[in-house]
Formats: C-alpha cells, structure tokens, sequence
C-alpha cells in the first residue's frame, strides 16, 4: 500500500495544475490559505510545483485554501490516484430504487424540486442529492449538463465520498459536516478540474444526525457568491419540511433517520394513499395503517379514484367485468369493500348513486404524471415502480394502465436524459420495446461504456423478432 500511495503522491506533484488561489476574499477565509467555505472565483491560475515530495508534504502549495489542502492529505492517505477516478457502484438498478423510495431525502423531494431543480435549467447546472454515506440518490438539472457529468461517472448509484474519488463538494461537505465550494482545480482528480459545485450537508432536525447532502455542480456559476446562501436555504426549508413531518401525528410513525442500507419509510400523506403501481393487487394507506385489497376490489377502488367524479353502477360494471357486466353482481362487492373501508376508517366509507368516494385519495400513478408534467423525470421514474396492476383484465383498468404507461414512455422518450431513458429502458414493460433502446443508443455519449450492452440488447430484440 506504501508504494501505492507514492505513486499516486508522485502522479499528482507531476499533473495538478492551476490551483484556485489569490488574495484574501472578504470575510476571511476564502482566499489563499483560508479555511472558510466559500470559493473565490475571481483568482486562479497557480500550479503546484513540488509540494507533495515529501509523501505527505503540503507546506509548498501556498495560496490554497486550508480545508482544500487538508483533504488532498485525506485523499492521499486513502491512496487515491488523481489520474483515475472510479466512483464505486455498490447497488444494482432495484436496490437503489428501492433504497431511493424509502430514504428520508425522498420526503423532501418537492422542497428541493421546488427551489433549486426548476432554476438549474435556465443556469446550466444540475442538482445531486446524495446520502451520508456519500452515494448519489437523485441528479436533475440541465440535460446537457447531466450527460457531460456522466462522463465522469458523475450518474445516480455512484459513491462520491471524499474517501471514493477524492476532494469535491459533496463529499467533503459530508467529511467536515459543514457547507462547502470547490471549484476547478481544488478537486483532488484531475478528470473533475473542469467542474466547479457547491454542497450542503442535510441534518435530522430532531438529532442532528446527517441524513445527506445536496450539491449543485456545474460551471463558474455552481460557486459563484449567490449560489451558497441559495443552496443553504433550500437545504434549511428541507429540514424545516422533515421537522414538519416528524411533528405531525399522523405522519410521526415515519420519522426519518439516518441509514446506510435500510432507510426510513416512505413518505406518508394527509389523504389516503391507494398504491398500484408494480403491484398485482393494491395497497390503501391512511391514518398510520395499512391493507392489502383483494384483485377486485383492487380494481373497484382504482376506478373510483380515477373517476373522482362517481360512476354510476352500470357504468362501474361495464368497467370492470370483461363479460358478465351484472349490476347486482357488482352491487354485492360494494357490500364487502365497504365493509373494508370502514374497518380501516369509518370517514372512507364510499357513498352511492352515483359510487364515489367520501374524501379525495392520492394514487401513486397520479404523483408520477404529475412528475413528468413538471418535468421531473428521475423524480417520476423513480416513482414509477411498474405498471397500474398489471395482471388485472378489466376493462377500465386496462384504459388507465395504458394512459400511463403511455403517458410515461412519451415523456421519457422526449424529454429524459440518457440515464434516465436507460433507467427506463431496464423495466420489465421495455424490455423489447426497440425505439427505447434506439433512443438510449442515441443519447449516450459516444464512448460512453454503457453503449456496448445497448447495443447488446437491440440485438437480441432484433434476433427474437426475428425467431
């Protein structure tokens, strides 16, 4: 390991260059051999000699920030090599679904969406939210942008702790625990140099403990003097949202916390919660408790959320039975999914003439449109676990399975970056859908490795059609 780290002590006192650096800035701290956390754009330009011959040695490289020179040695004794970057991947596709839906950061989604994401279009950044432990939950932002950093394997699933890939905003915002910029050359590996970002520690309200981290990267912009106290409110706001949940009642059971691989539940809502997505019967959700739906009233509840308006009950059974569309029939499973509702809680039970339901319920196919409406593709893919219970043939259920899918695919294909589409792409309902696999070929950058499998996969697409 000693020859290891001399090597990488060598290769970076050979290649680092253009060190941040220049007069003291205001405040104190952001200029040459300050410890604050603010970047000062307006100096650059130094490169770094010999200062690293020593192995350790960082006395030479005068005119950098303290804090920055403090996690090269960091990153030094880690035996990190400023020549190659190699973000580890320690969740396959599912799991970090998964591991994303039930994250405590997932609550506060809205927040972030709401006053950082929907303005990084317009500046050319984009946004990363990462866990405590450094890994990359959710990136959105200017779509260029977000293919450029995928280069750098800058992508979702991707650990970006300051002891993976060296110094950078958010993972060193999570190694010191407080706000931090970096810009261009302050970052350990020479491959990010062309990259500057801003990141902000996100804490439990209530511990303390450190729940994430959210970054801004991009160009001069991502550290430019706005651009922190921007990023700190946000992450302020987002606290102030966890401490809203924390301290409402019937959200209290769902406190967020800390997790490394088995995270906090999902957000939970004020409205009852019909969940379809990806499942083959439905799961109703309200007041901190829970129930499983039998397939059909599975397929009655869906209808009835979808049509807030009522459905009368020769309209509801002409929506739900394929051949045999009895009214009576009908009227008899309303008896027992009442009977459900009302064992739940009394305020669902659902009205008649027409069949409606007593209060507005939230169904998760809705929150995904609702996602790529504002354009929040990784949020909605994220969101969308599967198709709208898949294995049900009734005819009303179909309409709505294929209104989203649809809506879903159109969206994707227009608009989502390349990862995204690829995340897309990966779902059991694409798995021979040929025009998304082209487009994914398309969007990639050109020696991207993830074209080879790509192109894999239209091939046997072409191969079983084919057959």
């Amino acid at each position: 390991m000693a020859g290891s780290g001399s090597r990488s002590t060598r290769a970076f006192t050979e290649h680092a260059h253009d060190v941040i650096v220049g007069s003291p800035g205001a405040g104190g701290g952001t200029g040459p051999g300050g410890s604050g956390p603010g970047f000062d754009g307006s100096v650059r330009g130094l490169g770094l000699g010999t200062g690293f011959a020593g192995g350790t040695d960082l006395s030479h490289t005068a005119g950098v920030r303290r804090l920055v020179e403090e996690s090269w040695l960091r990153s030094l004794q880690s035996n990190l090599d400023p020549d190659r970057l190699a973000p580890a991947f320690d969740l396959d596709d599912e799991a970090l679904r998964q591991y994303r839906s039930e994250h405590p950061l997932a609550l506060v989604l809205p927040v972030i969406h709401r006053l950082l994401i929907a303005h990084t279009f317009e500046r050319g950044l984009i946004v990363a939210i990462g866990d405590q432990a450094g890994r990359l939950l959710w990136i959105d932002g200017d779509r260029d942008l977000r293919r450029r950093a995928e280069g750098m394997a800058f992508v979702e699933g991707a650990n970006w702790s300051e002891r993976v890939v060296g110094t950078s905003a958010p993972g060193t915002a999570l190694a010191l625990d407080h706000s931090i910029q970096i810009g261009g050359a302050e970052h350990f590996n020479r491959i990010v140099h062309p990259w500057s970002c801003t990141a902000v520690p996100v804490h439990d309200p209530s511990s303390g403990d450190v729940l994430g981290v959210i970054d801004i990267t991009g160009g001069d912009d991502a550290v430019s003097p706005v651009t922190l106290p921007l990023l700190e409110a946000a992450v302020a706001a987002a606290e102030a949202e966890l401490r809203i949940h924390q301290l409402t009642p019937a959200r209290s059971h769902r406190t967020p916390r800390p997790v490394a691989s088995s995270p906090a539940r999902p957000q939970a809502t004020d409205a009852p919660l019909l969940s379809v997505l990806g499942r083959e019967v439905a799961r109703l959700a309200f007041a901190g408790r829970a129930v499983e739906l039998s397939a059909r009233h599975s397929e009655i509840l869906t209808l009835l959320v979808w049509n807030r308006h009522g459905l009368s009950a020769e309209q509801l059974a002409q929506k739900l039975y394929v051949a045999d569309n009895s009214v009576a029939t009908l009227r008899a499973e309303m008896v027992r999914l009442r009977a459900v509702l009302v064992d739940l809680d009394p305020s669902l039970e659902p009205l008649s003439r027409p069949y409606r339901l007593p209060v507005p319920f939230e169904l998760d196919a809705h929150r995904v449109l609702a996602f790529l409406e504002r354009g929040a593709h990784r949020v909605a893919l994220g969101a969308y676990t599967g198709e709208v219970l898949a294995g049900s043939k009734a005819p009303g259920v179909v309409e709505i399975r294929r209104e989203v899918s649809a809506n879903v695919r159109e969206s994707l294909l227009t608009d989502a970056s390349a990862d995204v589409l690829l995340g897309y792409a990966r779902t059991d309902e694409c798995a021979y859908d040929r025009d998304v696999w082209l487009a994914c070929l398309q969007r990639l950058p050109a020696h991207s490795p993830k074209r080879a499998s790509v192109v894999s996969r239209i091939e046997h697409i072409d191969a079983e059609l084919a057959g």
